[in-house]
Order: C-alpha cells, then structure tokens, then sequence
C-alpha cells in the first residue's frame, strides 16, 4: 500500500511539472503587429510604393524592403530588426528614433532623412546617398560613422560629429596603472 502512494505521489509530481508545458503548447500564439517575410498577408499588404505614408510604430523583422519607395514617409518610432532597405528611396523620410538592428541601407537614397536619436546598432550603409541627411543624437557603430564621415559634408557631417571623432580618443597614460597596481 506505502508503494501505491509513493508511486501515485511521483506520477503527480511529473504531471504537475509537464502541466504548464501541455497547456503551453495548446495555446494558440498571441498575434504581434510585426511583419514578417514568410507570413503572405504582410507582403501583400504593403504596396510597392509607400512614398508619403504614416508607417508610424510599424515593426519589420527580417523584411526585404529592397528598392521600395519610402520617400517622405512617417517610419517614426518604428523598429526593424535584421531587414534589407537596400537601394530604397527614403528621401525626406522621417526616421527619428527608429530602432534598426543589423539593418542593410545599403546603396539607398537617405538624401535629407532625419534619422535623429535613432538606434542604428549593426546596421550598414554601404554606397548610401547621405546629402542633407540628420543623424544627430543617432547612436551607430564607430566604424559605420568612420566611413559615414568618409562623404559626409555640411549639415551632415555635423550631425555625426565628424570633426571630433578623433578628438575624443584618449591614448593609455604612461603613469602607473592605478585601478590595477604592478601593470603598466
């Protein structure tokens, strides 16, 4: 009788842990707003040209936006993550603090793009047109902005900062090294 309640009490115990599982599993996934290449709908929903549109707060995750007219559209507050605007058209396009990550902008027309306080973390901009385009406070890796800088001029060039990217390098000191004494 002592082994019937044992073996009763340890089936229970695997139920109780699998439970949460099971019931995990059978519930349908809750809908994102986020648009996604393999899900037909989002594709057919965005028209070739999106020149001029509120695209506000949109989401892109791995979207090929590739060769797309986004010029003087709203992107605002949007978030791509590991899309392609290669060769897009968003000239006069609003970008401020858009969250890009590892995004491809490639070859496309940025010309007077206001990208000011936008998360651009991993993301190339290879042969990009720059012409009147605003990255202030925008947060980029220093070897995109190094090669930014590169064909930046006027209002541009300001935005990045370019005339002090080499000003703040601060060279190791020749004194003692006093967070970690006996290195120098």
């Amino acid at each position: 009788m002592a082994s019937l309640i044992s073996s009763l009490k340890r089936s229970l115990s695997k139920l109780l842990i699998l439970l949460p599982v099971i019931i995990g599993l059978t519930v349908s996934p809750l809908a994102v707003d986020a648009l996604y290449p393999s899900d037909p709908s989002s594709v057919d929903a965005l028209d070739t040209s999106l020149h001029g549109q509120n695209l506000q707060n949109t989401e892109y995750v791995k979207y090929d936006l590739s060769g797309r007219d986004l010029g003087d559209a709203d992107l605002s507050g949007s978030y791509f993550s590991v899309s392609n605007l290669q060769k897009a058209d968003l000239r006069g396009a609003n970008m401020q603090n858009v969250i890009a990550y590892a995004t491809r902008f490639d070859n496309a027309d940025l010309s007077n793009a206001n990208f000011s306080g936008a998360e651009l973390l991993k993301s190339r901009f290879d042969g990009a047109v720059i012409d009147g385009t605003n990255f202030t406070n925008a947060v980029l890796d220093l070897p995109q902005v190094k090669s930014l800088c590169d064909r930046a001029t006027g209002q541009t060039a300001e935005s990045l900062e370019c005339g002090g990217l080499n000003q703040s390098y601060v060279p190791a000191s020749k004194e003692q090294n006093k967070f970690n004494p006996g290195i120098s």
